[in-house]
């Protein structure tokens, strides 16, 4: 099953490779965003030459998935500049090149990797303030069904799963870092790692990481609760909890052992989609907190038209949720033995 679901993978990558292309190289001309409306004809030859716009459209297809597959030809202009492992004359195993950005000349992999920390941080953290709070509500919740408690955290829950990220962000930002500053002494913009002028080096700003996080983390931790609550709930009438009970185990290693282990199936697919979703998708959450991550890297591209950037962006989003997928995969069966059968 495992590789059937890499091959599928690798298949869904390549159709979003093809799609990008057609729209950032087919349907347009990048050379009027390189060197803009101004420029003389000399010199926009010039750039269709340095960048292989000047090709036929499938020669630059070619070219491209040649350039961001990690086996393909490698020319020996490149191969001294180039880390590869040689396989059979040009052909190498070789990291894709994503190439270079059109506003700092800057190689787009080494701009994805400085910012590829901050996303994982902050999706990291959102989604452990999510994940284990909303499962320990979720069992509350179904432990306490038709309760005050059960119908003030499913209340609860739905009101966090109506409000859009976006809109949490700048609720959140207003609340704690302008209305209630001076208690919480919070501000809306910054990062995890902050130079100091006084002494060299990094230094690591918790405070900075709790505003974005609790932002990012909300709507997933409502539909954590609601996931578990309905799960657990469906398992403690299940005939082998019963069964326990009547055998007059303790309410808590039935409550553990014997329902949440079975009621976490959901949950971890959940859990995997939602941290996929995090990584990959913290787009105005970055931009609203000045979070220096992927998702900011993609809008200031966006911003400037820097289409190697935005295609850098993209890739990596698919490859995350193609990864994400899989490991949900084996995850859902090791947790389900009827998965595996």
């Amino acid at each position: 099953m495992i590789f059937r679901r890499i091959w599928q993978g690798v298949w869904v990558i390549w159709g979003v490779i093809t799609l990008l292309f057609l729209i950032f190289y087919a349907l347009g001309d990048p050379v009027e965003y390189i060197v803009g409306d101004n420029a003389d004809e000399a010199t926009r030859a010039s750039v269709r030459t340095r960048y292989g716009l000047d090709q036929p459209l499938p020669v630059q297809y070619l070219r491209y998935l040649n350039q961001l597959s990690p086996i393909g030809y490698l020319p020996d202009s490149v191969a001294a500049e180039t880390p590869h492992l040689g396989l059979v004359g040009p052909i190498a195993l070789k990291a894709p090149d994503m190439g270079r950005s059109y506003q700092t000349q800057a190689p787009v992999s080494q701009m994805l990797a400085s910012r590829m920390e901050g996303t994982l941080i902050l999706a990291a953290v959102s989604i452990v303030l999510a994940g284990i709070p909303g499962i320990l509500l979720g069992v509350v919740a179904a432990l306490k069904r038709h309760s005050v408690w059960d119908k003030g955290i499913l209340a609860a829950s739905v009101i966090g799963i109506s409000a859009p990220s976006f809109f949490v962000a700048v609720v959140i930002v207003w609340l704690f870092a302008v209305k209630w500053q001076s208690w919480t002494g919070l501000q809306a913009g910054g990062y995890l790692f902050e130079e100091n002028i006084f002494s060299p080096g990094r230094h690591i700003v918790w405070k900075n990481l709790l505003l974005p996080a609790l932002a990012l983390g909300l709507r997933p931790l409502a539909v954590f609760i609601q996931l578990t609550r309905s799960s657990m709930a469906d398992v403690l009438g299940a005939d082998y909890v019963r069964t326990a009970r009547a055998k007059g185990l303790p309410p808590l290693p039935v409550v553990l052992r014997h329902a949440l282990r079975n009621a976490l199936n959901p949950v971890i697919t959940s859990v995997t989609g939602w941290l996929a979703s995090l990584l990959a998708g913290a787009f105005f959450v970055e931009y609203i907190f000045d979070w220096q991550g992927v998702g900011k890297l993609t809008i200031d591209a966006l911003n400037t038209n820097d289409f190697p950037v935005i295609i850098g962006c993209t890739l990596v989003v698919a490859a995350i949720f193609v990864v994400f997928s899989i490991l949900t995969d084996l995850l859902y069966a090791w947790t389900d033995p009827r998965v595996r059968l």
